[in-house]
This record gives C-alpha cells, structure tokens and sequence, in this order.
C-alpha cells in the first residue's frame, strides 16, 4: 500500500516551506546522483517529466539514445533534517525510465524491483537487515579526506577515548528525524571506526536506506571537520571496514527460514537459499566487493570472511547464523563491503536464493567447523582480477543484471584492474628507490 499520494507530497511541501527537491538516482557503480529543482517545479517531477543526459552518467547511455526519464517514488519523499528550517530541502529517489516510457534495464534500482517481482510472484517477500562500517578521518588544511586520525579507542569503547562518539551521536539523531529505527551504534576495532546498525526492511526499501544512511554519515561528519569513509581497507594497520547483509523471506507474513526442529533453527528452505548463494559467491564477488581496495579487507588476515561456507560460531565463514528467536532468524552474508551497490548486491543474493528453492540445494555439508576453518581451501577471490574472471565466468549472475550491464560492468572493473596494475605506489617507492 502506498505511503505517499502525489497530492500529499504537494501538500507536505507547501506545509512544511521545501524550497528544493532533490530527484536522487544511483548509478551502476553505487554513487548517488541527484538534479535540484525548486518547488514551482515540482508539479512536473511528480508528472515524470524531468530528464538527464544520461550518456553523461557512466552506464546509462542506451545506443545512441542519451535522453533519461526520472520517476520519482513517492513513497522515498523525505525533508533532509541537516539543511535550513527555512526553505527546507527535501528528496525523492527515482527510477530511470527510457523515452517510450519503459524502465532503463540497465538501472540498478530497476534491476532490483526485477528480482524482487520474481520473488514476489512465487509468494516471498525479501527482508534485509545492513550492517554498515565506516571511519571518521580527519582533513587537511583545504577539506581534503586523509586516513589520519588522533583516536585511540578499541572495540565498544566509550568518550573521552571515543572521540567519535558526539558525531555518532549526531548521526542516529538525524536518521532518527528521517524515520530510521536505530538498533544500536559503537566503535568498532579499528582507531576511529564506527558501526550504525539500523533495522531491517522489504529489500528496495533497505537499498534506499543504505543510500540515505550514507549520505547522512558524509554530511553530519562534514559538520564536525572529518571524513567519513566506506572504503573497505583505509589504512594498512586496522580492521577493513565491510557492510554486512542480513536476510530473511517470509511468506503469508511468516518467516519460513525458522525450523524448532532443526540443530541451527534452520529451515530446508533456509539451507537452500544459502546454498543457492554460496553456489554463486565467486560470481557475485564483483557485485558485493567491486573495488581494488575491497580484496584488500578481505585478504587482511585470518578474521576475514574468505571461505566459502557457513558456519554458526566464527568469522572466517563468508555467511554466518546469528542466534535468533522466531521471527528473527536469517542468515548473514559477511563478505561485502559498502563501497557496493546496494541494488544489484540485493538483486543477485535474493536471485542466487531463489535459484537454490527451486533447485533443492542444500547448504548443510558447507558447515564450516574448526578443523574445516583450518583446512578448507576454497575461497572467495583475493584480488580485483580473480573477481573479474569469477563474474566472466558466471552466467547465471550475468543474467540476473543482463547482457548490457554485465558488459558495462566487466569493462569498467578490468580497466580498473590495468589502471591499478600499472600506478607506481608508495609502496614500491619505499620497497625499491632506495634499495635499487
């Protein structure tokens, strides 16, 4: 049911004196894009009759058709609560449509509405529950992010040590204005990284909410003269930072992961939902860990979601069985990292789920337990190009994004990979100048 009319919005803008509306899209690669309009136009955005250029977004651009439609959701229409309370400033996410007036396939929003149509249509409803890290790093003299920090504080410390924890403080306070339901906030192991958790949602809306939290996280730490950062591996000598997905399905309002019976509270259908994933978790690496700097977090050491498996107890396993009552049991993907794109890491986990169902896999002999941690050698991929070729390799994950954003996707990560390949480093300054 919607939560929003077009009148209400007209309604809330003129009650509550919005002055900009933000039309928000994101691109394939997860970066937030926006067109700013004001009020008198806002008349035309709800009618769908904004456009973009969209040969200028990396992705979009359709053969030799450049001109894209966005259709606003009006259910995503929120004031931001950090800009003036006089000619406020509020947002609608949309989704890209061509000009005959169908959805752009290439759209990560729209590949995600895809998927969740699939899923629906067989009776399931996909909730997600994101665990977002990030670091809160000081600028330089001109507002440049650098990785330093003064911080000393550990895992779950607290002020003077946490000197983070008035911005974290700041930025619950404000998502709380948006409607988030903040289930907890801490310092995390690295010196100056934190963890918001908020809760789970119907998965478009869950995306939605990874976007906003972002964003709010980069604003709010802006107000304080920091840098917040999502990237997997700031620094070489602290933990990487990773966002991990919690999942469920229900059905008839019932989560049917849940088993009394079974020895973890596992259903057949959870078993094969995580089969379906680990079966795919090679493939889809591109997807949830799409940067250089992501294999970097994950070949970091032995704490690191690396092996292909689950288990209930450890950290190395990339899906891990949290305790849950009833309605709260799930499984969680620990592998990806928030410098994904939350559309397309949703759509290709809940289609690799799915896959599993249908095909009756079972995820019970991938149990990883301490001698298997040991000794198990297979492995989500360690670099960029192992990734690449994973993905390369897939066809089923390419399917689910289709041929167009498969081959967008793949040329942007490989030339990444040369451009990476050939950089001359701090690293091989330091290791070489000298010695040779």
């Amino acid at each position: 049911m919607a939560k929003y009319s077009r009148d209400d919005i007209i309604r809330m803008v003129e009650e509550e004196d919005v002055e900009f509306i933000r039309l928000q899209f994101t691109d394939i690669f997860g970066t937030l894009k926006n067109i700013a309009i004001t009020r008198n136009n806002l008349e035309k955005a709800l009618d769908c009759k904004y456009m973009f250029d969209g040969s200028s977004i990396e992705g979009f651009v359709r053969g030799e058709e450049s001109e894209m439609f966005l259709y606003p959701d009006f259910d995503t229409f929120e004031i931001f609560p950090w800009r003036p309370q006089q000619g406020k400033v509020a947002r609608l996410i949309c989704n890209v449509y061509t000009t005959d007036g169908t959805p752009l396939s290439d759209d990560p929003r729209n590949v995600l509405a895809r998927v969740l149509k699939t899923a629906e249509d067989k009776g399931y409803t996909f909730q997600v529950g994101p665990e977002c890290e990030f670091y809160l790093f000081h600028t330089d003299d001109i507002g440049r992010p650098t990785n330093i920090t003064h911080e000393e504080a550990g895992y779950l410390d607290m002020g003077p040590t946490d000197l983070g924890e008035n911005v974290r403080r700041d930025i619950v306070l404000t998502l709380e204005d948006m409607g988030f339901e903040i289930e907890s906030s801490m310092h995390e192991e690295g010196k100056a990284q934190h963890e918001i958790d908020f809760k789970y949602a119907e998965a478009l809306h869950a995306a939605d909410n990874i976007m906003t939290f972002k964003l709010a996280v980069k604003t709010i730490a802006k107000r304080y003269g920091l840098y917040a950062t999502f990237m997997p591996k700031p620094t070489d000598h602290d933990c990487g930072s990773g966002m991990h997905i919690n999942m469920s399905l229900t059905k008839n309002g019932m989560n049917v992961f849940y088993d009394e019976k079974d020895a973890y509270r596992l259903s057949e259908t959870a078993y094969a939902f995580m089969a379906g994933i680990l079966k795919h978790l090679r493939g889809m690496a591109l997807i949830t860990n799409p940067l250089v700097n992501s294999y970097k977090r994950l070949s970091a050491g032995e704490n690191t979601p690396i092996q292909i498996g689950w288990t209930d107890k450890g950290r190395t396993a990339a899906i891990r069985i949290p305790f849950a009552d009833k309605d709260s049991t799930r499984i969680e993907l620990r592998s990806p990292d928030s410098c994904c794109n939350p559309y397309l890491a949703l759509a290709v986990c809940l289609a690799c789920g799915i896959e599993g169902i249908e095909k009756k896999l079972n995820a019970k002999e991938s149990y990883i337990g301490k001698e298997k941690e040991r000794n198990r050698n297979f492995f989500l991929p360690l670099t960029l190009k192992e990734a690449v070729d994973a993905f390369r390799e897939d066809a089923f994950i390419q399917n689910v994004l289709g041929a167009s954003l498969s081959k967008k996707i793949l040329e942007a990560k490989e030339n990444e990979w040369k451009e990476y390949s050939a950089a001359v480093t701090d690293w091989d300054v330091d290791r070489y100048l000298a010695r040779y």
